[in-house]
């Protein structure tokens, strides 16, 4: 079984812990200042993992990130807000020929849902009368974008503290419309994505996205 370290002993890592050795992981750290096996992101607190996965917060991920790069352990990170240093990141990871996978969303399905989300924008964007919209219910601030739009997308935001995650994508006209949806039931569907990721980015070089994932 691959070994697993966990960055983040938190609700997420508590659930990819949960479901790891189903999805065949041996766990072998859990990284946190509050409650893990050890503080930091060290070679010897890794245990000698082969892929790590990092859910913890803005300001810790970018040095979690440094640590795990710099120990030759490839990362799988759904921390969000610490993008700014996103580029320092990606020129590490290059440098030191490592890999990293980063998203905002781990749901296979809602990473499925964007790609669809894609291929109808680009399908009606040259459509008249139609205008798009973006509703999400969940958890947390993230948003799902369609470049292949081309304009300003409206986006609603309701924040329900129990609601693992819904997003909907609507398409408008003035005789028709068309209603994509994804809901999440339960956290574990992130877990369960990340541990996939985990799984997949073993072995490879570079920077990674769930799409990557989908794509094999």
């Amino acid at each position: 079984m691959p070994r697993l370290a966990i960055i983040g002993y938190g609700k997420m890592g508590r659930t990819i812990e949960e479901l790891a050795r189903d999805r065949g992981f041996e766990v072998v750290s859990r990284i946190d200042p509050a409650g893990g096996d050890a503080r930091d992101v060290t070679r010897d607190s890794l245990k000698g993992a082969e892929v790590a996965v990092e859910f913890t917060a803005p300001a810790a991920a970018p040095d979690n990130i440094r640590a795990a790069l710099s120990c030759g352990c490839p990362i799988v990170v759904g921390t969000t807000g610490w993008y700014a240093q996103r580029k320092e990141m990606e020129k590490m990871v290059a440098d030191r020929k490592g890999a990293m996978l980063v998203a905002p969303n781990f749901s296979i399905g809602v990473a499925a849902f964007g790609e669809i989300v894609k291929a109808a924008a680009r399908a009606l964007k040259s459509a008249p009368g139609f205008d798009a919209h973006i509703s999400e219910t969940h958890h947390s601030a993230k948003k799902l974008a369609a470049a292949e739009w081309g304009k300003a997308i409206p986006i609603t935001s309701i924040r329900v503290g129990a609601v693992p995650g819904t997003h909907e994508f609507v398409f408008d006209a003035p005789f028709e419309q068309i209603r994509i949806e994804h809901v999440a039931r339960d956290r574990r569907v992130f877990a369960d994505g990340a541990l996939l990721a985990a799984k997949w980015i073993i072995g490879k070089k570079g920077v990674f996205s769930m799409t990557d994932v989908l794509g094999g």
